[in-house]
Formats: structure tokens, C-alpha cells, sequence
């Protein structure tokens, strides 16, 4: 049987396929002069990347569903591993010129230089983080979620209130543990955690009445990783809604190649087939107040 997966990564692959073979003819016979420049500014497989010719891109291990695939950022697989290599080959790097490095997420939004050329790990833009790193135009727009398990106290919560007085836990440094700390202020002091598994496995074995992910991870999570695993609710959007961005060395050479990438990946519908390909199904869970 072939899996639904499957099914829907060839769909992605020959949407993709089209949208390049549709680019139209005059396009191509007669390039822009804002075409041109660009090309001048951002010399395809020749920028000033950490190994000349090549594009090295960081991202957390262990790598999770559904952004990577089976833990191997390098196949291709996973919303965040397709992302990294359209834009690699927007800016003139195959596949076979794409190599990965493991990062931590507090180290690859730290300040200093980076052993990469560009991170991608669900790392949403925000000013406090500009201070020490450059990110790409957003490739994606989040929400937060909470989840738990069928029968604790919060499974029936509807709003913010009825999660103040629940014990919380969230990753290291991430917007999800902000969200706890920010807008829900339980009067609990929330637990921290070293990766989605720490914070996962807390709230397995009752140390937290729930934890806070985004929302692809959170139907992941629900569905395929916590036996009887809940949504109790999105969190509601604050401001400026959340974005995803890639991370580069701050005042990286590089920045504004890999925005200009972001950005056609964005006007084409690139990453709209991206999005629906792998994170499908991630709507629908209810809004909490």
C-alpha cells in the first residue's frame, strides 16, 4: 500500500515541477534589468558561502516531524528540509551541494559566528533575536498551541483563564515558552526544557499538566508520537502575527540573496504547495480566549 505520504510528496513534486515549467517564455528570453541586478548582487552557486561552491545549512538534532522526516534533514523530506532546498537551488546550489550541520536552537540564535550559512528550525522573527542574528524574509506564519492527555485538568479548558493555575512546560529559549510566560502567566513557574522530547516526555509522565509547541507540531505530536495526546487550543494571536525565518550570521553577506529566494519561493506559490503538501491538516484545532 502506498502511503498517504508518499502520495502527497508526489503530488508536491509535480506541482513544483509545474510552477517551474510554467515560468512564462518571454520572462525567460528577456530578463528585467531588476533580473539582471539581482543575478549580479547573488551570482548563482558563487556567494560567499562558508565552502566556496557549496551551501551549508544548520538545523537541530534530533530533527522533528512535521517539519524534517525519520530524523535526516538531508532527504529532502519534511516542510523545513524542502524549504532549505528550494532555497538552495534558488540561489544556484543542487542538492548535491547541500550539506547540513547539527546546531543546537539556542546556539544558532546566539551572538558570534556561525557554522552555517543559513539555520532553519522553526525560529520565529523577533527583535530581541535581530540583535544578535539576521533573518530571511518569513517563509511561514505560526501559532501556538497547548496540548495534553485525555483526563487531565486542562483537557476541557476553553480559555486562557482556565489555564493559570496548570502546571506548563515549553523548549529552551522559544516562542512557546514565551507564550506561557507572556500571555497565558499561569501562577505556576513554567518548566523549562532542553528539546520538544524533554518537554514531551514531562508530559507524559505527569511532571506538567501541558506543554506549549506550535501548532504543525502539536498535530504531530497528537497524533502520532502521545498516546491519547489532546489539543486543548490555539493561542490567540498577539500583535504582529508569529513568522518563521531563516537564521544567518548577523550582517551575513548572504541575507539578502536568501530573502530574495524566500520572497519568489512566496510570490510563486512554492511554498504554498510546500505548506500543503506537508503540514496539512494542521487547522481546525479550537481557539482558546
Amino acid at each position: 500500500m502506498v502511503s498517504r505520504n508518499t502520495l502527497i510528496a508526489a503530488g508536491g513534486v509535480l506541482a513544483l515541477a509545474a510552477l517551474t515549467a510554467c515560468a512564462p517564455a518571454d520572462e525567460a528570453a528577456a530578463p528585467s534589468t531588476t533580473a539582471s541586478a539581482s543575478a549580479n548582487v547573488c551570482p548563482a552557486g558563487a556567494l560567499q558561502t562558508r565552502t566556496p561552491g557549496k551551501i551549508t545549512v544548520g538545523t537541530d538534532s534530533p530533527a522533528y516531524e512535521p517539519w524534517f522526516s525519520d530524523n535526516k534533514p538531508s532527504n529532502g523530506k519534511g516542510f523545513e528540509s524542502a524549504v532549505a532546498y528550494q532555497v538552495a537551488q534558488r540561489l544556484g546550489y543542487p542538492a548535491a551541494n547541500v550539506t547540513w550541520t547539527s546546531v543546537t536552537f539556542n546556539n544558532a540564535i546566539a551572538p558570534g559566528p556561525k557554522t552555517f550559512d543559513f539555520d532553519i528550525n522553526e525560529f520565529s522573527i523577533t527583535p530581541d533575536r535581530r540583535n544578535a542574528v539576521d533573518f530571511s524574509s518569513p517563509y511561514y506564519l505560526v501559532r501556538q498551541a497547548v496540548i495534553t492527555t485525555k483526563g487531565s485538568k486542562i483537557a476541557g479548558a476553553k480559555s486562557i483563564a482556565d489555564l493559570r493555575n496548570a502546571k506548563l512546560g515549553a523548549q529552551v529559549g522559544t516562542t512557546s515558552y514565551q507564550a506561557i510566560t507572556d500571555l497565558i502567566k499561569p501562577t505556576a513557574q513554567p518548566q523549562v526544557y532542553n528539546n520538544n522530547d524533554d518537554a514531551k516526555a514531562a508530559l507524559v509522565n505527569g511532571t506538567v499538566d501541558g506543554i506549549v509547541v506550535d501548532l504543525p507540531t502539536a498535530f504531530f505530536m497528537t497524533s502520532a508520537e502521545i498516546k491519547d495526546g489532546v489539543i486543548v487550543g490555539q493561542l490567540p494571536q498577539v500583535g504582529v502575527p508569529e513568522q518563521f525565518g531563516l537564521v544567518l550570521d548577523k550582517d551575513s553577506p548572504l541575507t539578502s540573496c536568501v530573502s530574495t529566494a524566500v520572497d519568489q519561493l512566496r510570490q510563486d506559490g512554492t511554498l504554498a504547495v510546500l505548506e500543503k503538501t506537508w503540514l496539512a491538516g494542521s487547522g481546525g484545532a479550537p481557539e482558546l480566549q
